[in-house]
């Protein structure tokens, strides 16, 4: 499995694979999609550095991939399809009618949240949709319950494309970071999964915590 994902990062077909699993898995959390770009991010640090040794070594002769990730291109696909996934799975929960309503209403996590973000969006404070992004199965929460709860696409498009921005920021700068830091092996990629896993439970943690009472005074 790891040569066949070694194998994968030096193949133009990473792109699509990553938009592709970033898409579906607001619909599947348990996606790899993560991992995909932190990996790919990582092959593109293996492949700068690999550039700069050869450089500095005249007299040595440095293999150099024809195929390394582009990281511009990386993270478009990325952002663009989260994005796009967030939309998608807005709309269905926008129209899913009484059935989708009653789902809802049967699972806490999601009234919960649905409240939360309700009130959140409406005071304008959408960072709650970003926060999200981070958690395991954050996005999918947060997505339906906008849609479920007629939520205004100018009220959740923009939190949600920042959200996108952000979280394929900070997964590709593991990637690529912990590549140069840490070497671009195995090991480097395996840190910088945990350091995004690390991210993702202070963000449940934070989606979770119950909201401040308001005192009448």
């Amino acid at each position: 499995m790891l040569e066949s994902l070694g194998s994968l990062t030096g193949s133009p077909w990473i792109y699509a694979v990553v938009a592709v699993s970033v898409l579906l898995d607001v619909f599947l959390p348990v996606l790899p999609s993560g991992v995909l770009v932190i990996t790919a991010a990582t092959a593109a640090a293996a492949g700068s550095t690999t550039v700069a040794d050869a450089a500095h070594k005249v007299t040595e002769v440095a293999p150099v991939p024809h195929e390394v990730p582009s990281l511009i291109i990386l993270m478009l696909c990325a952002a663009s399809a989260s994005v796009l996934g967030d939309f998608v799975a807005f709309r269905l929960a926008w129209s899913g009618g009484d059935r989708l309503d009653r789902a809802i209403a049967r699972s806490r996590k999601l009234t919960s949240a649905q409240a939360r973000l309700g009130e959140a969006l409406s005071k304008g404070g959408g960072i709650l949709v970003v926060i999200a992004r981070f958690a395991p199965a954050g996005r999918s929460v947060v997505s339906l319950g906008a849609g479920a709860a007629h939520r205004k696409v100018a009220e959740f498009l923009p939190w949600s494309a920042l959200a996108g921005v952000a979280w394929t920021g900070y997964s590709v700068g593991l990637g690529y970071f912990g590549g140069q830091w840490l070497g671009a092996s195995w090991a480097g990629a395996a840190v910088s999964v945990l350091a995004l896993f690390g991210a993702g439970a202070l963000a449940a943690f934070v989606v979770r915590r119950p909201a401040p009472v308001q005192h009448a005074g």
